[in-house]
């Protein structure tokens, strides 16, 4: 299989006890089949400790059931993880284990990454001073089994070269590069299939309100906007890069590039009219990417809000 990932990747550290918004509270984490097997062959005070916060979500999902503060159970007075010490991080929940990294399988080829959802990734897109590159390599995993069509993934993938190419444009603004990256959205949604006309009169600042409340800080974000205009600076190109790798290609499975497109605008204005810092994007992403609920009522909007219209976004980049 070929592995596919940011320049930076490698690079990427936890910084555990010392992070300033920590992974382990806030959100209810999942315990995956496999770790719950391992923890069946526990005994003494970490099996007790592991049975005694098992719990079940509205979907029937087994989860850890958070303690005060939306606090992991597990995450001790100096904010790091008492399971990991007790048994290693191998077996942590698989949640836990990959955070904040993502996976998209598409058949040979597997792309990883780091989200906005952790300070330390944010920081370290946000710092970038050269155009987001790429890597790719040989490993030993066999290629994902996949009902993907081959012709439109690779139809995406020369796509999303051109994509990228547009936003790292810097011999013009970020304003013109995400007005005219939106104008490429239309042309190839065209190629894969129809896309609706929005008929939600939503307001454009109550689509980030979101129903799931992580962290208080981010409503707080949201009351304080300011509109004005995009910023002709690297973070903003560095935060469009990030949503075209992370999500462009998933348009293989639902034929929708128009509105992954349209999330790496909207990627540049929420940090544009909520605080133009890595905090801001990284609180964005923990309340939206990491929360389903959240994440597929944006995916919904992004589709049927006015407010979110190719037109629109472009009325907003040209302020």
């Amino acid at each position: 299989m070929i592995l596919k990932t940011p320049s930076f990747y490698k690079d990427f550290k936890c910084i555990a006890g010392a992070c300033p918004d920590s992974c382990c509270q806030g959100w209810e984490v999942d315990a995956d089949s496999q770790s719950l097997e391992y923890y069946k062959t526990l005994s003494g005070e970490i099996r007790k400790r592991i049975d005694s916060v098992l719990d079940k979500d509205e979907f029937g999902n087994t989860i850890f059931r958070l303690a005060d503060k939306k606090r992991c159970p597990f995450l001790n007075d100096e904010n790091l993880c008492d399971m990991h010490i007790a048994i290693g991080g191998e077996h942590t929940p698989y949640t836990c284990r990959m955070f904040p990294r993502f996976i998209n399988d598409f058949g040979g080829t597997r792309e990883m990454g780091v989200s906005f959802s952790c300070p330390v990734a944010s920081d370290m897109m946000w710092n970038l001073k050269e155009p987001m590159s790429f890597v790719s390599e040989l490993n030993d995993l066999p290629p994902q089994l996949n009902e993907i069509d081959a012709q439109t993934y690779f139809f995406l993938t020369k796509a999303r070269e051109k994509a990228f190419k547009i936003v790292q444009n810097r011999s013009v603004s970020v304003s013109e590069r995400l007005v005219n990256l939106l104008d490429y959205g239309v042309e190839i949604q065209k190629e894969l299939d129809d896309y609706p006309e929005p008929d939600d009169d939503i307001d454009f600042f109550e689509v980030f309100n979101n129903p799931e409340l992580i962290n208080p800080e981010w409503t707080e974000k949201v009351n304080n906007r300011k509109i004005k205009p995009v910023s002709n600076e690297v973070y903003n190109e560095n935060i469009a890069s990030y949503f075209i790798f992370r999500y462009m290609l998933n348009a293989v499975d639902d034929y929708d590039v128009l509105s992954k497109i349209k999330m790496a605008v909207i990627g540049v204005l929420v940090v544009t009219y909520f605080g133009e810092d890595s905090w801001t994007i990284h609180l964005w992403s923990k309340e939206t990417e990491h929360s389903q609920y959240n994440m597929d009522r944006y995916k919904k909007l992004l589709k049927t809000a006015k407010c979110l219209s190719v037109d629109s976004l472009k009325k907003r980049l040209t302020l």
